[in-house]
């Protein structure tokens, strides 16, 4: 079973008590799984179709007990859902006209039926909010397992996800829109306002087998970071001592390590046989042992030491090698 269907189980298992969330869940329910048709004469007909089961019982049980609606349920097998059964409930004509002026979904004019929104206690309202948004993830929302990515969101159609995004803003839960199809797509990216969602909406089981895959994701980054930080660490010590021994061995080669003082011959003989070694393993191969603060500080000194040289041998070439250009290209003396 799906993350996300584990979720719908979840929400399912409990009905609203307050009337007005009741009210507050049949319109999204209606808004996201039920159709109008239209019987002319300003007649209509709400018809809720849905393939979970345990959908349809709570659109009926709340028609029952909020609006005093018994609708006509009935099965049908979908050719296009691969012979899937549908839940079919389908509101009388004299209780759909109640049932949509109740939802504010119309309301009764000179010029006829006007399209209005929501009830207004499902905007001014946390517990109403809840209620709708929990419905709006019933009839069209869909979860990605966390352990995948972070991601929520609800198909929608025009003013509709406006009200939703509403919502979830009042709620301190940030959304996105987009556009899939013919139809357009509220989502969630972020963990956080995921985990929100979820806490709103009422689903604590899937909200804290969601935190357990965030902590157990989050020590992998860190081990993972921790991991890279140190290869990184080390590939930089290992070229740091091949270098430094390098310079060494050219160094004695040119002009031998007699000359150096004793404790930096000393330091320069052990790096040139362990260039892999870091300052603290060399620091303890010493006479007298010391710390990787000490050890770096004798370093620092002999590196100085033999870049000074290196200048130094870098400058006397080029003195050299003027002084034999100069020599070449000297005017020849006249002579009587």
């Amino acid at each position: 079973m799906s993350f996300s269907s584990q979720v719908k189980q979840e929400l399912l298992r409990e009905l609203p008590e307050k009337h007005c969330c009741q009210l507050a869940e049949l319109s999204a329910l209606t808004q996201t799984s039920a159709s109008l048709q239209l019987r002319g004469g300003g007649r209509v007909r709400v018809v809720y179709e849905t393939e979970n089961p345990a959908l349809a019982k709570r659109i009926f049980l709340l028609l029952k007990r909020r609006m005093e609606i018994t609708p006509q349920l009935e099965f049908n097998r979908h050719k296009r859902l691969g012979g899937r059964r549908l839940s079919i409930l389908t509101v009388p004509e004299a209780e759909s006209r109640r049932l949509l002026i109740a939802l504010r979904m119309i309301q009764e004019s000179e010029a006829g039926m006007v399209y209005k929104g929501v009830p207004r206690a499902a905007m001014t309202r946390r517990c109403c909010r809840a209620s709708f948004v929990r419905a709006a993830f019933l009839g069209a929302g869909s979860l990605i397992s966390p352990d995948q990515e972070y991601h929520l969101e609800f198909v929608s159609s025009g003013s509709r996800a406006e009200t939703l995004m509403k919502m979830l803003e009042k709620s301190g839960i940030e959304s996105k829109l987009t556009r899939r199809r013919d139809a357009d797509i509220v989502y969630l990216r972020r963990g956080d306002d995921v985990a929100n969602c979820l806490a709103l909406m009422g689903a604590h089981r899937a909200l804290l087998e969601m935190e357990n895959i965030r902590i157990g994701r989050d020590a992998r980054n860190q081990a993972n970071r921790a991991r890279n930080c140190d290869e990184a660490n080390l590939k930089k010590q290992l070229n740091t001592g091949e270098a430094q021994a390098h310079a060494i061995i050219a160094y004695s080669l040119a002009h031998s390590l007699g000359a150096l003082p004793g404790d930096l011959q000393e330091i320069g003989r052990i790096r040139m046989l362990h260039p892999e070694a870091s300052l603290e393993e060399l620091g303890q191969m010493l006479k007298k042992p010391v710390g990787k603060s000490g050890a770096n500080h004798k370093m620092r000194r002999l590196m100085a030491l033999i870049q000074e040289n290196q200048r130094q041998d870098g400058d006397r070439r080029d003195d050299q090698a003027n002084a034999e250009f100069i020599g070449n290209h000297a005017p020849e003396q006249i002579t009587d």
